[in-house]
C-alpha cells in the first residue's frame, strides 16, 4: 500500500516541476512550447516528459486551467471580501482583482487572451473555469436584483441577440433579465480589453495613468449596468 501512495507523490511532485519550468517558458518563448526545452531544463531524455503529458497540447491545457482558476480565485475572493451590500464596491473590486492578477501573470493572462496557439483547440474542459470571472460579474447583478437595488434596463434586445443571451442566462444558471445580461457582458468584455491594451502595451504612451483611467473606465461600465 505504501510504494502507490510513493509512486503517486512523486508523479505529482514532477508533474509540478514541468509545469514550473513549462511557465518559465511562457515567460520567455510565449505560448510556443517545446517538450523537448521543457525536458532538457529538467535533465530528462524527451522521451520521459510524455510519460506526464502525451503532447504539448496536454501541458498547454493543464497550465490553462492552473491559470484560469488562480484569475477564478482572485476575483472571487475580492468579491467575497468587499461589503456584499455595496453592489458598486462589488464589481470594482472584482475588476481590480482581475487585473492586478493579469499584471502579476502577464504570461499566464497572455496564454488565456491573448493570440490563439497556432494548431491548439481548448477542450470542453476548459470551459467552466473560463467563466469564473464573467459568472461574478454576473452574481453581483443578481444579487443587486434580489435586493431590490438594481433595476433592469427598460429595453428590448433586438433578435437574434435576445435568443442568444436567453440561452446565456439558460447556461450560467442565474436568472437575471436578458436585456441587463448584455449590459454586463458589456461590462465584462470592456474589462479584459482593458486589461489586454495595458497588457500589451496598446495604450501605455497615450495614458500614462493607467491605475486611474482603468478605475474610470470600470466605473463607466458600473453605470452602464445601472449599479448604484
Amino acid at each position: 500500500m505504501v510504494a502507490p501512495s510513493l509512486r503517486a507523490r512523486v508523479r505529482a511532485g514532477m508533474i509540478e516541476e514541468i509545469k514550473t519550468v513549462a511557465r518559465r517558458h511562457l515567460d520567455t518563448d510565449g505560448a510556443n512550447l517545446s517538450l523537448r526545452a521543457v525536458a532538457r531544463d529538467l535533465g530528462m531524455v524527451s522521451s520521459a516528459i510524455y510519460r506526464y503529458f502525451p503532447s504539448r497540447d496536454d501541458l498547454l491545457t493543464a497550465l490553462i486551467l492552473e491559470a484560469y482558476d488562480a484569475l477564478g480565485d482572485a476575483v472571487e475572493a475580492a468579491d467575497a471580501a468587499a461589503d456584499q451590500a455595496d453592489l458598486r464596491g462589488r464589481w470594482l473590486a472584482a475588476c481590480r482583482a482581475a487585473r492586478a492578477w493579469a499584471l502579476d501573470h502577464p504570461a499566464e493572462y497572455a496564454l488565456l487572451y491573448g493570440s490563439p496557439v497556432p494548431g491548439y483547440a481548448a477542450p470542453d474542459d476548459t470551459v467552466v473555469p473560463a467563466q469564473r470571472p464573467p459568472v461574478t460579474l454576473v452574481g453581483i447583478l443578481r444579487d443587486g436584483l434580489a435586493s431590490g437595488r438594481l433595476a433592469p434596463p427598460d429595453e428590448d434586445l433586438p433578435e437574434p441577440l435576445r435568443g442568444d443571451v436567453a440561452e446565456l442566462v439558460e447556461l450560467i444558471g442565474m436568472d437575471v433579465p436578458p436585456a441587463l445580461l448584455a449590459r454586463g457582458m458589456a461590462g465584462w468584455t470592456q474589462l479584459f480589453g482593458l486589461i489586454s491594451f495595458e497588457l500589451f502595451g496598446r495604450i501605455n504612451r497615450a495614458l500614462p495613468h493607467r491605475d486611474e483611467y482603468f478605475d474610470h473606465q470600470i466605473g463607466l461600465m458600473a453605470d452602464l449596468v445601472g449599479l448604484p
